[in-house]
């Protein structure tokens, strides 16, 4: 296997990438900038990037940077994109010689109004990508597979067809995680009482027990989204090995969530006797496409985190064998107002 040319890294970083000449006219941008501002490369390509991003200013300091030959930041920049649509983001603008500027733009963690974080752009760009390609390929294993007889080859073309529709699946998954948060009230614990209802019903459940804080406030939320993070971490916990699970909650002053003190949030730990997180995956957990089984998607906890996120919380964890703590962090200033 040949080790990738830098054009094809640059092309599959997740991080935006637009290089401007000296008019200041896009002449490339990369795939994870343009699922950003939804705009495919072809569009791109020629415009101003003051102008694609709807942001004037902009020119003035791509300017500045080739007068003075220097790199500059610019902190917390919002710019319109398609259809409606604003994005705030840390744009970074470094000069790379013959009068071009490589542009990075870093979209912020968003609100709950339906704007995407990097790892939704990512991972919904990655689904995009790869449609087209597993239908052409599963195709060509279904042609294989009708003119081979009985026999290995055949059995290794329906295997190729399995493996096609599984990813077919996981990126039709990602694809559905879009779409504006239904924000509202939760209650937390109404919430968990739905949780266990659908744990329990599952053949081989493990117990579920409860140590709950009753004077808890509603938080604002997006209760299906919720909802569904808990659950993953509930089946995570299941699917491990776990006999007994505990759901518990508790208010937490002065919690830390990404680069602000909140003065309370409102904590829900998903506790389990499971064998706990492999050293390996500890850190990278979170990540996208990183599983402990072998069946796994990779998908569940880089999805919840990221739900977690826009929810203005986190999402956390401790492990060690016999004794596993996902914590669910969520801000209780919206409901303080």
């Amino acid at each position: 296997m040949h080790a990738p040319e830098q054009a094809e890294l640059l092309t599959l970083l997740g991080t935006g990438l637009a290089v401007v000449g000296p008019d200041l006219r896009v002449l490339w941008i990369n795939p994870a900038l343009g699922e950003v501002l939804d705009v495919g490369p072809r569009t791109a390509i020629g415009q101003p990037l003051s102008q694609l991003l709807r942001e004037p200013a902009l020119a003035s300091q791509l300017e500045r940077t080739l007068d003075e030959g220097r790199g500059f930041n610019l902190r917390g920049l919002t710019f319109g994109v398609a259809r409606g649509r604003e994005v705030t983001a840390d744009l970074a603008m470094q000069p790379i010689g013959n009068g071009k500027v490589l542009v990075e733009v870093h979209p912020l963690a968003p609100d709950l109004h339906g704007s995407e974080t990097p790892l939704s752009a990512t991972l919904r760009g990655f689904a995009h990508e790869v449609k087209n390609p597993l239908a052409g390929l599963r195709g060509a294993a279904q042609l294989l597979e009708r003119r081979l007889a009985e026999g290995d080859l055949r059995q290794l073309a329906a295997m190729v067809i399995a493996e096609a529709d599984r990813l077919a699946a996981l990126a039709d998954g990602l694809l559905r995680h879009g779409g504006t948060a239904r924000i509202g009230p939760v209650n937390i614990h109404e919430l968990l009482e739905r949780l266990e209802g659908l744990v329990t019903a599952e053949p081989g459940a493990p117990r579920v027990r409860h140590d709950y804080d009753p004077s808890l406030p509603d938080v604002t939320g997006d209760n299906d989204r919720l909802l569904q993070v808990l659950l993953n971490l509930t089946r995570n916990a299941g699917e491990a090995g776990a006999q007994q699970i505990t759901l518990r909650t508790r208010i937490e002053h002065g919690a830390r969530l990404g680069e602000r003190t909140v003065r309370a949030a409102l904590r829900v730990d998903v506790m389990d006797d499971g064998p706990g997180v492999a050293d390996e995956l500890r850190d990278v957990l979170f990540h996208p496409l990183v599983s402990g089984r072998p069946d796994g998607t990779g998908l569940g906890l880089a999805l919840s985190r990221e739900i977690a996120l826009e929810h203005g919380g986190d999402l956390r964890y401790v492990s060690r064998p016999g004794d596993t703590v996902f914590s669910l962090y969520l801000p209780m200033e919206r409901a303080h107002e």
